[in-house]
């Protein structure tokens, strides 16, 4: 028939990145949480049977056993569950005031005689170039700004293509990338402030009423609702990967664009303030003075 879509498609099963199973459909990990307890609760059996009476022995086994099956076969946020308890733990034991730089003794509060002495934030990030580049754990590295594209509208020669595409960027690389999507909070009172500055200017008054209107709009929706923007990042390890990164990219119809000194440093100055809105422009690169611009 012509015009049927002939291109050959390959079922990739869900699952491909899950550990293999090894005996009653659980893994090793899952095996090892439910065995371990078990093995070691045997042993007190054995050694401590007579000295309680085996109802009591009964009942510990049923609870114990319980625990351990939810512990091996639950998850929460994503991970499974014993992982999840070992991050709770880490982060209980983790200090609770986390700061750059070094505590001073002239900053320090004293709190019932004690000081609270915050704990320093490291960075494995040692230098930012003003022209992007970052060198992190001894290597250099670049952020790229991405879009995104919607491949599902495509037809199935255009998707087998972007797919080729995406695969020959893959390949490319010459060392290891990362390509971070972060949701972050979307402060609309910019885009209310310049719809209200303009709309004396239309020509008509219905047409300012409805700028007004509108910009009473986002001022509502960013008072009441939580809205978000998407940020995609590429990091490309060494120098000169970025610009064969972006044209790659964008030959996928992808919007690229390499990130110089400032943008980088606003990138990862709201990664360690994700919760409230970025602060809009460009920021210093440590190392580089500050100067500013008098007008008489």
């Amino acid at each position: 028939m012509t015009g049927e879509d002939t291109t050959p498609r390959a079922a990739v099963p869900a699952n491909v990145n899950d550990p293999d199973r090894i005996a009653f459909g659980l893994t090793f990990r899952q095996l090892a949480i439910i065995g371990g307890p078990g093995l070691a609760g045997l042993g007190c059996y054995r050694a401590f049977g007579p000295l309680l009476p085996p109802v009591v022995w009964i009942v510990a086994g049923m609870i114990l056993f319980a625990v351990t099956v939810v512990v091996a076969l639950g998850r929460r946020d994503g991970l499974p569950l014993d992982v999840w308890l070992r991050h709770g733990v880490a982060l209980s034991r983790s200090p609770r005031t986390v700061t750059p730089g070094q505590p001073r003794a002239s900053s320090v509060a004293v709190v019932a005689g004690q000081p609270k002495i915050p704990a320093p934030l490291r960075s494995p990030i040692t230098s930012i170039s003003p022209a992007g580049v970052l060198t992190s754990e001894g290597s250099s590295k670049r952020l790229i700004a991405c879009g995104t594209t919607n491949i599902h509208l495509r037809t199935g020669s255009e998707q087998a293509a972007l797919l080729e595409g995406f695969g020959r960027f893959l390949n490319s690389l010459t060392g290891p990338a990362q390509l971070l999507v972060t949701a972050q909070r979307h402060d609309l009172s910019v885009y209310a402030q310049a719809t209200a500055d303009f709309a004396p200017r239309l020509p008509h008054p219905a047409l300012q009423t409805a700028a007004d209107d509108y910009a009473a709009f986002l001022l509502d929706l960013d008072a009441e609702r939580d809205p978000l923007r998407r940020q995609v990042l590429a990091v490309i390890t060494g120098e000169h990967g970025a610009d064969a990164a972006v044209r790659a990219l964008s030959g996928l119809g992808v919007e690229a664009v390499a990130l110089d000194g400032p943008a980088v440093a606003s990138a990862l100055a709201h990664a360690v303030d994700p919760f409230n809105p970025p602060v809009p422009g460009p920021r210093a690169v440590p190392g580089t003075p500050i100067t500013v611009r008098s007008t008489p």
